[in-house]
């Protein structure tokens, strides 16, 4: 399935239905599995009204915009806005540069250029903002770049909804034995599904107690009448973090290729990267060409340490450069192997 296709899932089917039954009163999932009834109904009513402007547009990026794109079991990104294009960051940059960009053939040239280059600047007079829906434990990774506007749905004001990140049995696998960070072998047979029991057994038992403590139906009306309920500031402590959230996220061109240049990579943790990826189709829309200097000069490229370049200029004239007289460690000279296709 294509990352930009637009997903509907069918109650019916159990692969597609909640962790937990729903219970009278209770409060179930997005009628499709991605966005509300209200998200739907506001989705369909922005897509519905078109707006002449004066502003450049990006006609590729136009063609999904508002649509949420499915990620994970229950996730979705979608943008709600943007500002600039690929004519923006030429034109910034000639601003700034002045007549010596003129011995730079075309924007796309130039494009180029300022990336080979890392001058960001120009990059940063684009915007685009992101609504995001995602599991909690990936939204604490994700904050962590702190070059974004950020507003999240919050628990303090509204209830959450009964939805969980529960893995596909691929996505389950054991502690890594040469990465503290990262995952190993994957999970099977008994052991995978006492796993996948233990996240839908747990979920569930958290939030009918989360249910219990408020003492609120969907209505916001007392389930027992005669108890008080505890506030929902307290009463989300005891969720769990594959509960999902929400969030819009506002960010400009130069750090949003940061991000993914950091998340799309293929050490980033898999439930933070399938966004990523999906973001990454999004740029690809709305600035074509410099996302493909950013893929050219960023993704599919290799920094080499001076002691690299040094090394790969003994190797070019000649020499057999062993690690031993190389002047690096194990790890630095099994990396740049790598790099040379030596591994």
């Amino acid at each position: 399935m294509s990352k930009l296709e637009t997903v509907t899932t069918d109650p019916k089917n159990p692969a597609d239905a909640p962790v937990s039954p729903d219970r009278e009163g209770g409060r179930s999932f997005p009628a499709d599995g991605i966005v509300s009834k209200e998200q739907r109904a506001e989705i369909d009513a922005q897509r519905e009204t078109m707006t002449p402007t004066r502003r450049a547009s990006a006609p590729a990026l136009e063609e999904i915009l508002y649509e949420p794109i499915p990620v994970l079991d229950h996730g979705f990104v979608r943008v709600v806005d943007y500002m600039g294009d690929d004519a923006a960051i030429v034109q910034a940059a000639r601003v700034s540069y002045g007549k010596g960009t003129r011995k730079v053939s075309g924007d796309r040239g130039l494009i180029r250029y300022l990336m080979r280059h890392r001058h960001t600047t120009p990059f940063e007079m684009c915007e685009i903002k992101f609504h995001v829906k995602l599991p909690v434990f990936v939204a604490r990774q994700w904050i962590r770049h702190r070059t974004a506007n950020v507003n999240e749905y919050s628990a303090r004001y509204s209830i959450l909804d009964r939805e969980f990140y529960i893995p596909q049995p691929e996505q389950l696998a054991a502690q890594s034995a040469a990465n503290r960070q990262g995952r190993g072998d994957v999970l099977e047979g008994e052991e995978a599904e006492r796993v996948l029991a233990l996240l839908r057994d747990d979920a569930a038992q958290c939030y009918a107690h989360y249910e219990e403590m408020l003492n609120e139906d969907a209505e916001g009306e007392p389930r027992d009448p005669a108890r008080q309920g505890l506030a929902r500031e307290l009463a989300r402590m005891n969720l769990p973090l594959n509960i999902y959230t929400q969030w819009y996220w506002k960010i400009d061109l130069h750090n949003l290729l940061h991000f993914l240049s950091l998340r799309a990579d293929s050490h980033a943790q898999y439930e933070i990267r399938v966004y990523a990826e999906a973001m990454l189709e999004v740029a690809r829309r709305w600035v074509p060409i410099a996302c493909e200097a950013f893929e050219d000069y960023a993704v599919g490229s290799a920094h080499l340490s001076r002691a690299g370049v040094e090394i790969v200029r003994r190797m070019l004239a000649g020499e057999d450069v062993q690690q031993a007289d190389s002047g690096l460690s194990k790890r630095e000279w099994d990396e740049l192997m790598a790099v040379l296709g030596k591994d």
